[in-house]
């Protein structure tokens, strides 16, 4: 009989945290950002979202050697407002400016309602939906959106040439049960995913992109290297859509902010837009999620296409795909870990042994 290896190992959670954790301390990152990085990235993996989980803490790991991410310091005030606050992020760890803007925002919501956070000059933010929860569970609606204007990998509806970046927009809105998450980005797929495909020797699904002559392309390369570009949101069809929305990010995420491609910047450096809102400020959060849930209920009951199951909500597959996690632990694709063994073995740690495939 052939025994088909797991697609994924299982890593206790606890462990695995700490593991991680540890090979950031061993770059001299100081422990609050070290926690707050680890967290995305396996978080990131807990939902689902492995491109942008563990896979990406060996680039991680040499940023922080290198100093393109700061691993200690603090944010620069730009202004401060009761309501409106903005930051340079000094490329310092976008997990930990997310998480000490949404610490921030919790101080301050009571007494002001809405409160937005923009950042400029982040290093790298990961996957977005992944601080979502922590604001849903207070009943709170969030809007989390990225852009990184130093990276040109999608060309505006109807030209051929790279300008914009995938754009990702994510959203959080309390229910009555599990909250909705919204994570898309304004361009089919991502950068990261592209050039995961590429060093798999793999390809996109569907034409996916365009080469540098304006042609459909499903190959990772032309967008990688080649001077194409990943297709917008709707593609060739109605890629106008995904172009609208990348305009709405940049406008948020580099113009409230006051930096990004007009001042044309290098490297790895992101935009962030944070927007909570109470539902209390307005007609309150009973009447807020009596809504909310009902939307919820009634997509549920929708008629599904034939031979499909029932109609899911954006987000909820990650949240079962999170409560598994912290119970039969982490999943990690076969050679992530390997990816690690080296930073382990130069900061002496060993690497946790797995539990489990599935």
């Amino acid at each position: 009989m052939t025994t088909v290896a797991p697609s994924w190992l299982r890593y206790p959670l606890a462990e695995l945290h700490a593991f991680v954790v540890g090979l950031f301390r061993a770059t001299g990152m100081d422990s609050g950002k070290a926690e707050a990085v680890a967290a995305s990235l396996i978080a990131a993996d807990c939902m689902g979202h492995s491109t942008h989980g563990l896979a990406l803490a060996t680039w991680y790991l040499e940023a922080a050697r290198s100093g393109v991410m700061a691993t200690r310091g603090e944010m620069r005030v730009i202004n401060d407002r009761p309501a409106c606050i903005t930051w340079d992020g000094q490329r310092l760890p976008g997990s930990w400016l997310i998480a000490r803007a949404m610490d921030l925002a919790l101080e301050r919501i009571e007494a002001q309602g809405v409160v937005t956070v923009v950042i400029c000059n982040s290093h790298h933010t990961g996957a977005l939906a992944t601080y979502l929860p922590r604001l849903t569970e207070r009943g709170l609606l969030v809007q989390l959106i990225c852009s990184a204007p130093a990276a040109r990998g999608v060309a505006p509806f109807g030209g051929t040439e790279p300008l914009l970046s995938p754009n990702p927009i994510a959203a959080g809105i309390p229910t009555g049960a599990d909250p909705v998450l919204l994570d898309i980005s304004a361009s089919i797929t991502t950068l990261n995913s592209a050039r995961q495909l590429l060093a798999r020797g793999e390809r996109f699904p569907a034409l996916w992109a365009m080469d540098a002559q304006g042609q459909p392309s499903d190959d990772p390369a032309a967008v990688v290297s080649g001077g194409g570009s990943l297709l917008p949101t709707g593609g060739f069809d109605h890629g106008h859509k995904g172009y609208g929305m990348a305009l709405l990010a940049e406008a948020l995420t580099q113009g409230l902010p006051g930096y990004g491609r007009a001042d044309a910047p290098t490297g790895t450096t992101m935009g962030i837009y944070l927007q909570v809102t109470d539902p209390g400020a307005f007609a309150g959060k009973e009447a807020f999620t009596r809504q909310s849930q009902w939307l919820v209920d009634a997509c549920h009951a929708n008629k599904p296409l034939p031979g499909r199951p029932r109609v899911r909500m954006p987000g909820e597959q990650a949240m079962v795909k999170q409560r598994q996690a912290a119970l039969a632990g982490v999943p990690l694709g076969h050679g992530v870990m390997a990816t690690l063994e080296p930073a382990a073995l130069a900061a002496g740690l060993q690497c946790p042994a797995a539990i489990q495939g599935d």
